[in-house]
C-alpha cells in the first residue's frame, strides 16, 4: 500500500511531496532487500560449516550447542533469504531479529563492550523488527501468493 501524502504535513519544499510519497514503497522495498542480502552474506560462511558456532552459542548458554549452532546458520542465511525476496515475511524477521537480539546480549554483556559493540546489532535489529511489524509490502513474494502471517 502506497503512503498518501498527509495534507497536514507542511512541507518546505510542498512540490516534493509526490516524490516522497511515490518513493515510499521503492525504499521500504530496497530496504528490505539489502537487509536481507546482508544476513545471507553474514550467514554463508555458517551455512557452509553449520556447526561452527557450536563453541561461541554454547558460551552463551544454548544448549545442545550443534543443533543451536545449526539454527543460527539457517536462522541467519534462510531468514535473510526469505526476509530478501520477502516470504514469509514477518517470521523470517522474527528469527532474524531475535538473533540479532543475542548478539546485542553477547556483544554488550559478555564482552562486555557495551553500545559500542552492540551498535551494530541494535541497528540491524530495529530494522528486521520493522519488517515483523510492516510484513512485506506488494514488491514481495508474500504478496504475489496474496498470503501473509
Amino acid at each position: 500500500m502506497v503512503q498518501p501524502v498527509n495534507p497536514n504535513r507542511r512541507l518546505i519544499i510542498p512540490a516534493l511531496g509526490g516524490l516522497y510519497a511515490s518513493a515510499y514503497e521503492g525504499a521500504e522495498t530496497l530496504l528490505r532487500v539489502i537487509a536481507g542480502g546482508f544476513l545471507v552474506i553474514h550467514g554463508f560462511p555458517k551455512i557452509m560449516n553449520p556447526f561452527g558456532a557450536a563453541g561461541m552459542v554454547e558460551s552463551i548458554g544454548f544448549y545442545p550447542p550443534t543443533f543451536w549452532a545449526l539454527m543460527l546458520a539457517l536462522g541467519e542465511f534462510g531468514g535473510g533469504l526469505l526476509l530478501m525476496i520477502g516470504l514469509l515475511t514477518r517470521p523470517a524477521a522474527a528469527v532474524t531479529t531475535f538473533i540479532l537480539l543475542v548478539t546485542v546480549y553477547f556483544h554488550w554483556i559478555l564482552q562486555a563492550q557495551g553500545f559500542s559493540g552492540a551498535e551494530k546489532s541494535l541497528l540491524w535489529a530495529a530494522i528486521t523488527l520493522f519488517f515483523v511489524i510492516r510484513g512485506g509490502n506488494r514488491h514481495s513474494v508474500d504478496a504475489k501468493i496474496g498470503r501473509e502471517f
